[in-house]
């Protein structure tokens, strides 16, 4: 009876040993699973970010459409890092948790059964004692009664030192998995958050590098075209109007050389418009040379691989 009652704190540690594990792994698995689930939407929502900056960049002047174009190249280059993580901390995280659940159940199966055996051999020991004092002559039934009782300790302690293994076990491996897994959780992190700053740090200078007076420039530019074309209607109408009165009152002449003064103003106007495109037409080749040194960092990870190959 000693025996049995000094074997208590034991099998309750033994208890507590697997009900901590199956409440807090599963916790872990729990969390991490849905830790995994909202990495894969701030996936889906960069995809859409990606999208959007593609469809905005269109509308816009060479420098920032060239930086936008770039940062929606990068920011997919990341998207493409994040799902590798994705996928590893559902392999390699989340996965070896979900197993605790049948791990833990079997343990728990070993627990109800010692616990049986030991119910048993507790039962046989109080049947003995009782048949002792009541009858302490009868030596036949007090003998069958040792001898069960005797039975009922063996299987009891094989037991218990097969539990003891058991759960040693069991211990060994929860340390080792949780070392493992939590050491895959951080690689995995750190894999990924590495890549994405090599990444988002060329992203930023690519962005710092954008020459705004440049856009702004050219936006300045057709606003002032459209203004001076009006300018240029309503100085042709005032003049021709003009010339149209003068010619009534004055000579032949004087109507001729009007007529040629007009004609230079008319030849010096179309030769300061065609400066104007030319001029236009060079800053699109610089515009053009510069978007083609600024380049993405998934467009230069590319490059370059295909160059190794």
């Amino acid at each position: 009876m000693n025996t049995i009652f000094s074997g208590d704190s034991q099998i309750k540690i033994m208890e507590l040993t697997v009900s901590h594990a199956e409440k807090y792994l599963g916790q872990f698995c729990s969390l991490l699973a849905s830790y995994t689930r909202k990495t894969a939407k701030l996936r889906d929502q960069a995809d859409m970010l990606v999208r959007q900056l593609n469809d905005f960049s269109n509308t816009e002047d060479p420098e920032l459409r060239t930086c936008l174009k770039n940062l929606a190249e990068d920011l997919a280059m990341v998207q493409d890092y994040r799902q590798a993580e994705i996928e590893r901390l559902e392999a390699k995280v989340v996965t070896p948790l979900k197993a605790y659940g049948e791990i833990v159940k079997n343990k728990t199966a070993d627990l109800k059964r010692f616990n049986s055996d030991r119910n048993r051999e507790l039962k046989e020991l109080q049947k003995l004692e009782k048949l002792r004092r009541k009858n302490p002559s009868d030596r036949q039934s007090i003998s069958q009664a040792e001898v069960n009782a005797q039975k009922a300790i063996n299987n009891c302690n094989r037991s218990t030192r097969q539990l003891e293994e058991t759960i040693n076990d069991f211990q060994r491996q929860k340390l080792e998995d949780i070392k493992k897994i939590f050491k895959d959780f951080v690689t995995v992190e750190m894999v990924f958050h590495a890549k994405a700053l090599e990444v988002y740090t060329h992203t930023f200078q690519n962005l710092e590098s954008m020459d705004i007076e440049k856009d702004l420039e050219l936006f300045t530019g057709r606003i002032r075209v459209s203004e001076s074309t009006l300018d240029n209607q309503a100085l042709l109408t005032s003049s021709m109007a003009h010339q149209l009165s003068t010619s009534l009152g004055s000579s032949f002449r004087h109507t001729e050389e009007s007529g040629k003064t007009f004609r230079s103003t008319i030849l010096q106007r179309q030769r300061v418009v065609e400066e104007e495109e030319e001029d236009e037409e060079e800053e699109d080749e610089s515009e053009t040379d510069a978007q083609q040194t600024r380049q993405s960092y998934a467009s230069q990870y590319v490059r370059i691989h295909r160059q190794k190959k």
